[in-house]
């Protein structure tokens, strides 16, 4: 059979998503989604009615959305943008602000899309490595002409870098864009969303995956100045205006006003993730400090494949990461408390050899 693929499409680099098996039901700790259902306010504002107007396209601005978004942030409509999850935000980002001579800095260990983004749209990527201890130093991205792209708190590790140094990494250069993914930041990061006041430079993407519990309805949005966001929806527009559908506009803006619902959920996510950390340290793991919703974490007396791959067999997922500096860890997703319990219990089995 011939083969289709152009030349440029067989040298990308795609992101591998986390396992979503159908074979079996597992105690799923592996890609980060939230343990908790959407809120309450999300199921009824997906009605019959709502659903019966299917037949029509959503509307592109998105307004119901990005107004809900805004009221919630402080900010004016005109600095908010809405996506099909942060990936698509993200993927506009690398397409707006980068091109020929302006390339893409973003950390050697962190969040895989960037390098898979830089792969499809062709462009130059400079790999700043984390230090020894998995920090970012923002010293290390001052005087990088380019487009700056900083997952904070990190992924896979969970740190987190200071508000302050990223204000500084900001001011620093006012004619780049400084690109921070706060995908986890609701589980006790400091968001930089005030800083988008500030500095024209700056602009801050979130997701509805993680802390607001809709993974399965894809919405995302940015915050930035008004040249940014129009720099933004410029590229969407050129792509695909109808982004977000018409049940993920209404669920999106639902949850954004159940602030209550929102707050008990992360309060629970932290709590479970501060017991899991201190029970893995118990039997014997080394766990860095975590601001998301997951711990990365090594054990004395497991590598991580075998870690991995004998939870698995107990049925229970986490992401292990195949790669240099990371094989000896595992990055565990936070459940509800019975979730973690069993992860504890199935680790212990092994470490135990039972």
């Amino acid at each position: 059979m011939k083969e289709f693929l152009s030349p440029e499409a067989a040298k990308l680099s795609p992101y591998t998503p986390g396992e979503q098996p159908l074979d079996k039901k597992y105690v799923k700790l592996n890609t980060n989604e939230s343990p908790f259902p959407p809120s309450p306010k999300v199921l009824d504002a997906l009605s019959r009615e709502e659903s019966e107007k299917l037949n029509l396209y959503p509307d592109p601005a998105c307004r119901v959305l990005t107004d809900a978004i805004a009221k919630r942030h402080g900010v004016k409509p005109e600095n908010v943008i809405a996506g099909n999850g942060s990936d698509e935000i993200l993927a506009f980002a690398f397409r707006a602000f980068c091109g020929s001579g302006i390339g893409a800095a973003y950390a050697d260990i962190t969040y895989s899309f960037y390098k898979a983004q830089t792969a499809l749209f062709g462009l130059d990527a400079t790999v700043i490595p984390l230090r020894d201890d998995f920090s970012l130093c923002v010293d290390d991205y001052l005087n990088f002409p380019g487009t700056v792209f900083i997952a904070n708190p990190n992924a896979p590790t969970g740190m987190e870098i200071s508000v302050k140094d990223i204000s500084r990494l900001a001011k620093s250069n006012p004619e780049r864009v400084v690109v921070i993914d706060e995908a986890y930041v609701d589980f006790g990061g400091e968001t930089c969303v005030p800083l988008t006041a500030r500095y024209d430079n700056l602009l801050v993407v979130q997701t509805f995956s993680k802390s607001r519990s809709l993974a399965g309805g894809r919405v995302g949005f940015a915050i930035g100045a008004a040249g940014l966001i129009a720099a933004l929806n410029r590229v969407k527009y050129s792509f695909n205006p109808y982004n977000v559908n018409r049940l993920s506009l209404v669920a999106g803006a639902a949850a954004m006003e159940d602030e209550a619902y929102f707050q008990a959920c992360c309060e629970a996510i932290q709590a479970n993730r501060a017991w899991t950390a201190d029970a893995l340290k118990k039997i014997g793991f080394t766990v860095l400090p975590s601001k998301a919703n997951f711990v990365f974490a090594k054990s004395d007396r497991l590598s991580g494949e075998e870690a991995y791959r004998g939870l698995k067999e107990r049925g229970v997922l986490v992401r292990w990461f195949d790669a240099p500096r990371l094989k000896d860890y595992l990055r565990i997703s936070i459940g509800s408390r019975d979730q973690m319990q069993v992860l504890i219990d199935r680790l212990k089995e092994m470490s135990e050899g039972t």
